[in-house]
């Protein structure tokens, strides 16, 4: 069951940009495409303002507490998101957008991103986005199981740290 799919796959994207930021404004594209991004501009993508806002989305990640993620994320709404529009993007389905039409591709992730992680928290809770719980790790990630206790970024940082916990109760080196 989909709590909130409209959220999900712009934290998801956000996540995976975070974790791994695009080196180069081709690489953006791409990867904004296979996320199932399909209105982004062919034009004005500008990498340098995608990692600034990469970096304020990740202060949403690391706020301590909730009235301090929303506050994070409050900041990022208002400088991103705009009056929802309809838009079928020229045949397809018909949607709801909170940004203003023909905004750089900078723009467009603010947007899409903010607004996602908004109904991303507010849907599931303010507590659905972390750090994994590996030391060595320390990626972001956006909690979306069903039960809303993700700790882990994926299932091998898990996998390890069973592991490791499992070898420091039975005494077995590592």
């Amino acid at each position: 069951m989909h709590i909130n799919p409209y959220g999900e796959d712009p934290v998801r994207l956000a996540v995976d940009l975070a974790a791994d930021p695009p080196s180069t404004a081709e690489e953006l594209v791409a990867r904004c495409r296979a996320a199932g991004v399909t209105d982004v501009p062919e034009h004005d993508v500008d990498l340098d303002d995608v990692l600034a806002f990469l970096a304020e989305w990740i202060g949403v990640v690391d706020a301590p507490d909730e009235a301090s993620r929303a506050a994070r994320l409050n900041v990022l709404l208002a400088d991103a998101a705009a009056y929802p529009r309809l838009t079928d993007h020229g045949g397809e389905r018909w949607h709801v957008h909170y940004r203003a039409p023909d905004l750089p591709l900078a723009g467009v992730l603010r947007a899409l991103i903010s607004v996602g992680t908004a109904l991303h928290l507010t849907g599931r809770g303010m507590h659905r986005l972390g750090r994994c719980a590996v030391d060595e790790c320390r990626r972001p990630f956006a909690d979306v199981s069903r039960t809303g206790r993700q700790r882990y970024c994926s299932p091998v940082c898990a996998n390890r740290d069973a592991v490791r916990r499992h070898r420091a109760r039975t005494g077995v080196p590592s």
